[in-house]
């Protein structure tokens, strides 16, 4: 007859249910992948399990990172490991454990740490020896296709003298199928999360994973307005590699939204060779309005960079854009707009129209900030007014003010004949 299990086996088993349910309970009811994996963790070392470091790496959709590793080693917790895309990138993924497996087409190996069998020289291998490791295991999973995560890497070291015992082993891997769903359910709601925010900015997205996606479902609500334009990237488009031009416009991208992040701001929509932003006002009646200061201080900055960013193309015979860029205030329409079944997260309304008006005097009057009266009531800045013109669509001739420093009478050209300066 088999023999009994011993007590202290009986009760390890238990223990390791008992994991393994916390794990899957912790990830049905949160997305908090450090709290997560922490438990998990900790619950398996209170089990009797030898761990002394667990990794779970992951693909990513990410417009800045290829993919990332979350790891956790006892008596040091969680640390995060993007791998960036590019060059650098590739060649550390190549010689990871992860790419070992891929190409031998394997979903598991076990390599001893502490001299018994020869390993492969990975760069992590010699980190994990070095460290004290004596043994790694290592579970590839596959993910559900159709998205470019496609699965995980899930491993275990450990420091013992003798590595893990054919108990260990087996106990781990009995594991791996709750701690992949768990990794699965973790990635999506992060990918989820993230692919939103890239593509709407994350305070839209937060409304539309909110559930605010019906057509229809929209609100007023009062902000400052941030447009700005390229000059002559049309012309820049029409003579230079098209990929080249890509290339540069998303460094003026660069160099002008960054500015709108830091000060509160958010990119609504781009639009050809400029873009929309969006800073929300608590109060539309404040006159020394938040919004408006955030959106003034990222409009000077915005500038500066680019005109920083030029200076640096010009050294090295590149060519250069200018940026024109016009503050407003106004009520605008923020929600989704569209078919039934595509529709846009967006902001419309008279104040994006007239902001568009505006922007087509910087160059009129060769000026690179242009700020409205509207914008103008409402911020404790000091600003020069540079004259009252007439908007296409617009009722009434319309102030329009900059800042003293940006003031030029003397280069004031004739204005287009749908703007002209009111008389």
């Amino acid at each position: 007859m088999p023999e009994s299990s011993s007590p202290s086996s009986v009760a390890r088993a238990s223990d390791l249910r008992a994991v393994e349910a916390r794990l899957i309970a912790g990830a049905v009811a949160s997305d908090d992948g450090d709290a997560i994996v922490t438990e998990l963790c900790e619950g398996l070392v209170a089990a009797g399990l030898p761990l002394w470091r667990l990794s779970l790496s992951v693909p990513t959709i990410d417009p800045l990172f290829r993919g990332a590793s979350l790891a956790w080693r006892r008596g040091e917790g969680l640390a995060l490991f993007p791998a960036a895309h590019g060059p650098e990138g590739e060649a550390s993924y190549a010689r990871s454990p992860i790419a070992w497996l891929h190409e031998n087409e394997r979903e598991s190996v076990r390599w001893r740490l502490d001299g018994a069998v020869s390993v492969p020289d990975l760069p992590l291998l010699g980190e994990l020896r070095r460290a004290g490791g004596t043994d790694y295991l290592l579970h590839l999973v596959g993910f559900a296709p159709g998205s470019a995560i496609e699965g995980a890497g899930i491993s275990f070291s450990t420091d013992r003298a003798g590595g893990f015992t054919p108990e260990d082993l087996e106990a781990l891997s009995a594991l791996v199928p709750a701690i992949a769903l768990a990794t699965s359910k973790l990635s999506l709601a992060h990918t989820l999360r993230e692919v939103a925010g890239t593509y709407l900015g994350p305070a839209t997205a937060t409304r539309v994973l909110a559930g605010e996606i019906r057509r229809g479902q929209s609100a007023v609500v009062p902000a400052a307005i941030l447009l700005a334009d390229l000059r002559g990237f049309t012309a820049l488009a029409d003579r230079d590699d098209p990929l080249k031009v890509v290339g540069w416009l998303d460094e003026h991208f660069d160099a002008l939204g960054e500015p709108v992040r830091r000060h509160g701001g958010e990119i609504l929509k781009f639009l050809g060779d400029g873009f929309l932003a969006v800073f929300s006002a608590a109060d539309p009646e404040e006159h020394a309005c938040p919004a408006c200061a955030g959106a003034l201080a990222a409009a000077q900055e915005a500038l500066a960079r680019n005109g920083e960013l030029n200076a640096a193309r010009r050294r090295r015979g590149l060519p250069t854009l200018e940026a024109d860029l016009v503050l407003h205030f106004g009520p605008l329409v923020y929600g989704n707009v569209g078919t039934d079944r595509r529709l846009d997260f967006t902001m419309i309304g008279r104040a994006v129209n007239e902001a568009s008006r505006i922007e087509r005097l910087c160059d009129a009057l060769d000026r690179h900030l242009l700020i409205s009266d509207a914008f103008a009531g409402r911020c404790a800045a000091t600003l020069t007014e540079v004259g009252a013109f007439a908007l296409r669509g617009v009722e009434r001739a319309q102030r329009i003010w900059a800042l003293p420093q940006e003031v030029r009478p003397d280069s004031i050209r004739a204005s287009a004949p749908s703007e002209q300066p009111a008389r």
